[in-house]
């Protein structure tokens, strides 16, 4: 599960960030200014930061600085500044995003989860998952160092599912994972790219399974002494 950072000195706004980001299934971690922040970071982990720009003691601009020196995780800065001197002075000190104060919570969530997503692609192309190797950079499937060969969203599928083993992955959740926003169809897209990898991938053969969860989605379990 990921953890996020929130950086604000507004209490209320801090609190609503936060309760979102939990809604989301989002671990969250608060600090009140840049050098609470930095404090913290010297001995707790983080996958994101989100933090405002006007803040005592040290502002978003100094504390995006120093991160960008020692961290290499998401940033998005979450502030009232929103002339476009102050955007091109935030994307300059190191921050993947900008968004303005006030925002739709739901375009904030698109943006944390796109930015957590990019990230997770470009630090985890190699999964394993049973006896297979995934490699998404090369979209390769290794089985006891023998290749082998699905169709692209039936890669992009598994290499999600295996991102996430043993946990529930929503229909919504694929889709817009593999899919993309702006999908015309529907889910049933998933239930039959699903059977799919049921059929390439038998649970008497392979180490692992995708049980369904009714009224919910999948879940990827790795099956025990096969």
């Amino acid at each position: 599960m990921a953890r996020v950072m929130v950086v604000d000195d507004d209490d209320h706004i801090r609190e609503v960030v936060c309760i979102f980001l939990r809604q989301e299934g989002l671990e969250v971690q608060e600090a009140v200014n840049g050098k609470d922040a930095l404090k913290q970071l010297e001995t707790s982990q983080v996958d994101m930061v989100i933090l405002d720009i006007m803040m005592p003691k040290m502002d978003g601009w100094e504390l995006c600085l120093e991160l960008r020196k020692y961290y290499d995780f998401p940033i998005l800065m979450l502030t009232a500044k929103g002339e476009t001197t102050d955007k091109i002075k935030g994307f300059r000190a190191g921050t993947d995003d900008y968004l303005t104060k006030p925002f739709e919570v739901e375009e904030l969530m698109m943006r944390v989860k796109a930015l957590l997503r990019r990230y997770q692609i470009i630090s985890s192309n190699r999964v394993q998952v049973g006896e297979l190797l995934l490699d998404q950079s090369r979209h390769e499937i290794l089985y006891r160092q023998s290749p082998i060969s699905i169709p692209l969203k039936e890669f992009e599928l598994l290499f999600e599912f295996a991102n996430y083993p043993n946990r529930t992955l929503t229909r919504e959740h694929l889709i817009e994972r593999i899919w993309g926003y702006d999908f015309a169809g529907d889910e049933r897209t998933i239930d039959v790219h699903v059977k799919r990898l049921r059929e390439r991938f038998p649970e008497e053969r392979f180490s692992f399974c995708i049980r369904t969860v009714r009224g919910l989605g999948y879940r990827l379990e790795v099956v025990k002494d096969v």
